[in-house]
């Protein structure tokens, strides 16, 4: 399951374009299955400025523990607070309900940098570990 509309990090993160240069950040279903059942999520405030490719938060699940890296770079506006109570949205719905956090690009950015895959690439990334 890997949405076309979607751009990719090599750490396995999403990133969806919501339009007015605010970008929603996840991780993909590949990292969800690859942790087992999420436990509890830590993410960054709302206000906080991220650089491309900074540790932003954690994920944690009942056999690892993840960092969540920032794909893009921007200000935190928006983090989703039901993931404090439901940490288990990460499984069910990695693409939806499970999203992480949102952030508004900084200057000169955009939701698709040259480090970011498409769908067919991310794929591919995935095949092959």
């Amino acid at each position: 399951m890997i949405p076309d509309d979607l751009r990719y990090s090599a750490e396995h993160e999403w990133v969806r374009e919501l339009g007015e240069g605010i970008v929603r950040i996840g991780i993909t279903d590949h990292a969800q299955r690859k942790l087992g059942e999420v436990v509890s999520v830590l993410l960054p405030a709302v206000g906080a400025t991220v650089t491309s490719g900074d540790v932003v938060g954690e994920v944690e699940s009942t056999k690892a523990f993840s960092e969540l890296y920032a794909p893009v770079s921007g200000e935190v506006v928006a983090v989703n607070q039901v993931l404090e109570a439901d940490p288990a949205l990460v499984n069910s719905g990695p693409y939806d309900d499970g999203w992480m956090i949102e952030l508004r690009l900084g200057d000169g950015d955009t939701a698709r940098p040259a480090t970011l895959l498409d769908a067919a690439a991310y794929e591919e990334l995935t095949e092959q570990g």
